[in-house]
């Protein structure tokens, strides 16, 4: 089965659901759904940075600096977020990701879908889908800054990394 061809749970704008789809035909009719992003940190505390391979069905050989996807149809938040970093860091084992808060991603152009943001140390090698990651890193949170407006970034993630940015500074 393809990513396009995978299964989605359709929710309304207080995250209820109200039908199913696959995947590729939720992203062509601006479908709204769910997604986890998680933020993936070394034991020295880098971020987990990448850029996305060109194949990738959105936002394709932009950088990102978590991992994550969307959730299956039927699947929580948290099976998802586990999932997810574990498949795109190429790891086993890893420790259940925190939550850390939701948020509902518009771009106002038919791109939308209810985001979780959670945290994970992955203190392992790791060993990246080459077919998700076309390059990969740890870096420093200060690299990271410097690079935000020279990468072309997804605008998803930036999003979920400039409401983290803000809750971690009003804590």
């Amino acid at each position: 089965m393809s990513s396009a061809d995978e299964i989605l749970d359709i929710v309304d704008e207080q995250d209820r659901v109200i039908g199913r789809s696959p995947r590729g035909e939720a992203y062509a009719k601006g479908l709204r759904h769910r997604c986890v992003f998680i933020e993936a940190r070394d034991a020295e505390g880098r971020l987990f940075v990448h850029r996305r391979t060109p194949t990738k069905l959105v936002f394709p050989s932009r950088y990102d600096m978590f991992v994550g996807g969307v959730v299956g149809a039927g699947e929580s938040y948290d099976e998802a977020a586990l999932r997810e970093a574990e498949e795109e860091l190429g790891v086993s084992g890893l420790p259940r990701p925190t939550l850390l808060f939701t948020f509902l991603y518009d771009d106002g152009a038919g791109q939308t879908w209810w985001s979780a943001v959670y945290e994970v140390r992955c203190e392992v090698p790791v060993n990246p889908q080459v077919e998700e990651v076309a390059w990969y890193d740890f870096l420093p949170e200060a690299e990271v800054e410097r690079r935000l407006t020279d990468w072309p970034w997804v605008p998803d993630g930036l999003a979920a990394y400039e409401r983290l940015k803000a809750l971690r500074a009003a804590r």
